[in-house]
């Protein structure tokens, strides 16, 4: 891994406010004020690491051990000073202009999340609208929330380390996306992430389009093993991993789903346990899995997963479409006139879903300890809706333990996680983490994957 070992001094790009003295301080290296500092290290790391091939966070952080960033006071406003920063980020000794207006994203959200979010007693983090209040904040001050413009905001989810057949699907639906003047939202990092927002690229240039929107949403957890790719124009720091969830489905106006692993199923699960909430059954929200040929056993897998666990009912929320990005297209341009007609008909916004109700087991922060993922009730024997929550939250204890520092140093102290839950369920589940072993789709393609839990029957 290059490195330049020059001094790099930056001045603010994109939406970056000034900062105060105190605000500065919180920034500096040896700071104990919550660890501030670690944080947005970690993440500036993460944007300068462009194209990395590990998707292990702690291999990343160890790899660039020596690497420095620094926020300078000055009477005119601040700058960032790097040393030691991976090569990759820079073109003839100058860091790339998109990284830099990426640095300075990170720099105002974990900034404002400190000093205007956590120490500000009108946010209520114990209930549902405040939770919510909370993302709403934090995606209007990095200006993501446009008043006065239509639906046509597409999230697509998928896999960071998918194949090459599946990438170039993920392009041509995202091409087809940007004929049609749509923009894209995703995870922010590579594989599926960004082949949408590449293929949309051509799309709006096709069309002349001059205000193209490539929005990457992320939280400090998982951006070590998901750089933002370079694409992204408009990145989001949230501060965990249910803030960022929600903030996609408050802020995009339908769901494409791609080819991926654990990660993209814990997204999936998280929207249809909104969903087949009796308060949102209303509410349309357009939904499509897809994929080419060769993914179609996967989405055949995940299919069948949600009608064990979920049942029928949870099924009617999706549809899957296999091998046909103009068909994705089309219908997913339909189905955000569909959420224009109905916002509009119901005064809602367009630039954010407050109407959706979202329970706050999806929105309250979840620890993947041992002891939390042992005590998750993965059984039929609640509402359909919980039980996604839970089902939910296996998964996001997997994807720590995969890739996530925290988790796989849990993972080494304490042994793999310990998943409970009803005998069908748990081979349902089993069945289909197999299949992703199977399928490469745990790891980087090519890196044998050690499993990080283990199933047991109730």
């Amino acid at each position: 891994m290059t490195k330049n070992t020059e001094i790099t001094r930056l001045t603010p790009r994109g939406h970056m406010d000034i900062l105060s003295r105190l605000e500065v301080s919180q920034l500096k290296q040896g700071n104990v004020d919550g660890g501030l500092y670690e944080t947005f290290r970690r993440c500036s790391l993460a944007v300068l690491n462009v194209d990395s091939k590990t998707d292990d966070a702690r291999e990343v952080l160890e790899q660039h051990r020596d690497f420095e960033i620094r926020v300078v006071q000055q009477e005119r406003g601040v700058k960032l000073e790097i040393g030691n920063a991976p090569e990759s980020a820079f073109v003839d000794g100058r860091i790339m202009v998109g990284i830099q207006e990426q640095l300075f994203a990170v720099l105002r959200d974990v900034s404002y999340v400190k000093n205007k979010i956590a120490s500000n007693k009108i946010f209520d983090m114990e209930s549902s609208e405040g939770l919510t209040n909370v993302v709403f904040h934090i995606l209007r001050n990095a200006r993501v929330l446009i008043p006065e413009t239509d639906p046509d905001l597409v999230v697509c989810w998928g896999g960071h380390s998918i194949k090459r057949l599946e990438y170039d699907y993920c392009k041509e639906v995202g091409y087809q996306l940007g004929l049609r003047s749509l923009n894209i939202c995703t995870g922010c990092g590579p594989g599926a992430m960004k082949a949408p927002m590449k293929g949309a690229a051509i799309g709006h240039n096709k069309q002349r389009i001059q205000q193209r929107r490539y929005v990457g949403l992320t939280e400090p957890g998982i951006i070590a093993a998901e750089s933002p790719n370079p694409i992204v124009n408009e990145l989001v720091i949230l501060p965990d991993i249910e803030k960022r969830l929600e903030a996609f489905v408050r802020a995009g106006h339908g769901i494409i789903v791609f080819p991926g692993g654990v990660g993209t199923t814990e997204e999936i699960l998280y929207l249809l346990g909104i969903l087949v909430n009796p308060k949102n059954r209303h509410i349309p929200f357009p939904l499509i899995l897809t994929g080419p040929e060769s993914a179609r056993a996967y989405f055949k897998q995940i299919d069948e997963f949600i009608k064990l666990t979920l049942g029928p009912e949870a099924q009617e929320f999706y549809s899957i479409i296999i091998d046909d990005p103009v068909k994705v297209a089309c219908e997913i341009a339909a189905g955000l006139q569909s959420v224009r007609q109905f916002r509009r008909e119901h005064s809602d916004a367009y630039y954010f879903n407050w109407i959706l109700s979202i329970d706050q087991q999806f929105q309250k922060p979840f620890e993947p300890s041992h002891e939390n993922v042992e005590s998750l009730v993965i059984s039929r024997d609640q509402p359909l809706h919980l039980l996604a929550a839970d089902l939910r939250r296996v998964f996001s204890a997997i994807v720590a333990g995969n890739v996530k520092d925290d988790g796989i140093r849990r993972i080494e102290q304490h042994g793999p996680f310990k998943i409970c839950g009803e005998t069908e369920l748990m081979q349902a589940l089993d069945a289909l983490l197999h299949s992703f072993v199977e399928q490469e789709r745990m790891k980087v393609p090519g890196i044998s994957y050690t499993p990080c839990y283990y199933l047991h029957n109730q």
